[in-house]
């Protein structure tokens, strides 16, 4: 029993003390990293103030920058935990050099996400809470990192696309939105006389919606259909609301021509029979 005693007792109180170590290390990690999110937060709130940033421009730097506060912690939680174990760190950093460079090719897609990532938070192409469309995808804008851009589409799926991917922007909230409505009537009406009820509409409902910037104004005949003219009205409207303020336009048109006995003509089908 002395024998295992003096063999084995200080090798429980290495792997105890290690224990231990790693266990501070993690409660250390745990306390910094909200710690340091929170002082980020604070610090971009006061920056957007002083600097006058759009709440989307500043919502996605301030979670692009916990994005690197919390890399950079694992990094020194990994470095830690690697000294701790009596792991030489130096010899390691060297080598990862030499490693990097043999699967530098390999990396290729990674390099390529990081630096198209770049560019885009540069030129200020996309922010959070923006609608684009993108990588094939179209949705709202949830994250924008520096790998991975995270866009929810409208059906609750969220997108993960690697910034490699993205060659086209497309930035459906910059500025006003174009509402747009088209709306049938039968070749026997009177065009004159529609659109001066389509515009009384547009009228009132600009007066009352102030979501509505411009217009909403009957531009004219549109199409000719197999069994309608087809007029268009458009108006523009705040950031969102465009689909919004076509569906309730399009409620108030019905209710409209329906006062005024105007026809909103719909497929018809006549049988033929012989005798």
């Amino acid at each position: 029993m002395g024998f295992l005693d003096f063999e084995f007792h200080p090798l429980i109180q290495s792997i105890v003390s290690g224990a231990l170590k790693i266990i501070l290390a993690l409660i250390a990690y745990a306390i910094f990293s909200p710690i340091g999110k929170r002082l980020i937060s604070s610090m971009m709130s006061k920056s957007s103030e002083k600097q006058r940033l759009s709440e989307s421009r500043a919502t996605t730097l301030e979670k692009l920058l916990k994005n690197i506060y919390g890399y950079v912690l694992i990094f020194i939680l990994i470095i830690t935990v690697l000294k701790i174990f009596g792991i030489p760190v130096a010899p390691l950093l060297a080598g990862a050099g030499v490693v990097g460079l043999a699967i530098g090719f390999g990396a290729q897609g990674l390099v390529s996400d990081v630096v198209t990532g770049f560019f885009i938070l540069l030129e200020k192409q996309i922010d959070v809470d923006d609608y684009v469309s993108l990588g094939g995808e179209s949705g709202i804008v949830e994250e924008v990192g520096l790998r991975t851009t995270q866009m929810r589409g409208f059906d609750g799926t969220l997108h993960f696309i690697p910034n490699r991917n993205i060659s086209n922007v497309n930035n459906h909230s910059r500025g006003n939105m174009r509402a747009l409505v088209d709306i049938g009537i039968s070749y026997d009406e009177n065009i004159d006389e529609v659109v001066k009820v389509l515009q009384d509409v547009c009228d009132q409902f600009a007066a009352k919606d102030e979501r509505v910037k411009e217009g909403p104004d009957v531009v004219g005949v549109q199409s000719f259909g197999s069994s309608d003219v087809v007029l268009r009205i458009i108006a523009q409207t705040e950031n969102m609301e465009q689909w919004a303020v076509e569906r309730e336009l399009r409620k108030e048109i019905k209710q409209a021509l329906n006062e005024a006995n105007i026809e909103i003509p719909y497929p018809h089908q006549v049988n033929i029979s012989k005798s």
